[in-house]
C-alpha cells in the first residue's frame, strides 16, 4: 500500500471507529449477552454473533447516521470531536453512511435466520436505531419520544435475547426490563440537558428544550430513584441492584438547581454518568454471576 493510500485510509478508520462510540460497545452487546446466558446457559453460535452484533455494528449504525445527520448542529456543539461524539467532515458522510448499513446488514439477516420468531424485536430495534436520526422520522427531534426512543436502543438488544430464548417473562424480570427502560429514559434525558444552547440555536427540539434544564435535571433523578425502587421487588440479590441508582441519582442532584442559562454545566455530571456507568456494569455483572449460583 502506497503512503498516500495509507494516508486516506486512516482518517477513514479513525472516523468509523469514533462514530461507533468505543465506550458505548458495552451498553448494548451486554444486555444481549447476559441474558441470553442467564437464560439458556450456553455460550453458542448465536450469542455470540449477537454480541458481535450489537457490540459493533449496531452502534455504528446508530451513531455513524446520527453523526452524519447531525452535522449542523453538531458544529455549534463544544463537546463534539472527541469521545462524546465525532465531528465527521461532510466529504465522509456518503461514506460512513455506507459502512454503517452494510457492516450492520449481514448480521441483521444472519441473525433473522437463525431465530426468525424473534425477528419482529430485532425489527423494532434496527428501526428505533435508524428513526432516531434519518430525515423524515427524526425522532430525536419529537420531545419525549427522543427519550423513548434511546432507551429502546439500549433495551431491545436484552428484549431480543428473551424473545430468542424463548424466555419466561415472571413479574420479577418484567420488573427488571422495567427499571432498566427507566434508566435508559432519564440518561438519555439528563445527556440532553448539556446540549440545550446548540439545540436551540440549530433550532432542534429535544425532551430538554421542551421542559427546560430544571425539569429535566429533576425527571432523570425521579425516573432513576423509580428504577431503584422496581429492582427491590426481583429475586435476591437483585434488590441490592437498586443500590446501584444511587450514583444517578446523585450526579442529578448535583445539579438540582440548574437553570437554561447555565445548562452546560451538567456536563460536569454527564462526564461521571460516564464513569459510572462502567462501575455500576461491573457490579451488576458480579450480582448476575451471583444468582445464576443462587438458582
Amino acid at each position: 500500500m502506497s503512503r498516500t493510500s495509507r494516508n486516506t485510509v486512516r482518517p477513514v478508520l479513525s472516523t468509523v471507529v469514533l462514530s461507533s462510540r468505543p465506550l458505548s460497545w458495552i451498553n448494548t452487546a451486554f444486555p444481549f449477552a447476559a441474558v441470553w446466558w442467564l437464560s439458556t446457559g450456553t455460550v453458542d453460535a448465536f450469542m455470540v454473533l449477537g454480541t458481535l452484533f450489537f457490540l459493533v455494528p449496531y452502534n455504528l449504525l446508530m451513531y455513524g447516521l446520527n453523526d452524519v445527520f447531525d452535522y449542523a448542529s453538531d458544529l455549534a456543539n463544544p463537546r463534539k470531536g472527541g469521545a462524546e461524539g465525532a465531528l465527521v467532515p461532510p466529504r465522509l458522510h456518503r461514506m460512513l453512511v455506507i459502512v454503517s448499513v452494510a457492516s450492520a446488514l449481514p448480521f441483521v439477516i444472519a441473525l433473522v435466520v437463525a431465530q426468525p420468531a424473534a425477528s419482529p424485536v430485532l425489527a423494532v430495534s434496527v428501526f428505533a436505531v435508524v428513526a432516531y436520526s434519518v430525515p423524515r422520522l427524526r425522532f430525536k427531534e419529537v420531545p419525549v419520544l427522543d427519550s423513548l426512543t434511546s432507551s429502546t436502543h439500549f433495551v431491545s438488544p436484552a428484549l431480543y435475547a428473551v424473545a430468542a430464548a424463548g424466555t419466561v417473562v415472571t413479574p420479577a424480570l418484567a420488573a427488571i426490563l422495567a427499571a432498566f427502560f427507566l434508566w435508559g429514559v432519564a440518561s438519555h434525558a439528563f445527556g440532553a440537558v448539556q446540549d440545550i444552547e446548540p439545540d436551540r440555536s440549530a433550532g432542534i427540539r429535544s425532551i430538554a428544550t421542551e421542559f427546560g434544564a430544571r425539569a429535566t435535571v429533576r425527571l432523570s433523578a425521579a425516573l432513576w430513584a423509580i428504577a431503584g425502587l422496581l429492582l427491590l421487588g426481583t429475586q435476591w440479590p437483585g434488590p441490592l441492584a437498586a443500590v446501584l441508582t444511587l450514583p444517578y441519582v446523585g450526579i442529578a442532584l448535583s445539579h438540582f438547581r440548574i437553570d437554561d442559562v447555565t445548562a452546560s454545566e451538567s456536563n460536569r455530571g454527564w462526564r461521571k454518568f460516564l464513569w459510572v456507568n462502567y462501575v455500576c456494569g461491573f457490579l451488576v455483572t458480579m450480582l448476575l454471576i451471583w444468582w445464576s449460583f443462587e438458582r
